[in-house]
């Protein structure tokens, strides 16, 4: 059976993480850009908006 060397096992393990935060990100980005469209399009459409 091969071993696998510590070093290999330590960027396996960065990358891995590096990969699932960048996932997350991603998805935070995506919410955060749905939002701002909806922020957009709601303050651009006079019937939707509030009268003060």
């Amino acid at each position: 059976m091969q071993t696998i060397s510590k070093e290999y096992i330590l960027l396996f393990n960065a990358l891995t993480d590096a990969e699932e935060a960048l996932r997350h990100l991603e998805a935070r980005l995506i919410e955060a850009q749905q939002q701002a469209e909806e922020l957009f399009l709601d303050s651009s459409n006079p019937a939707i908006q509030d009268p003060d």
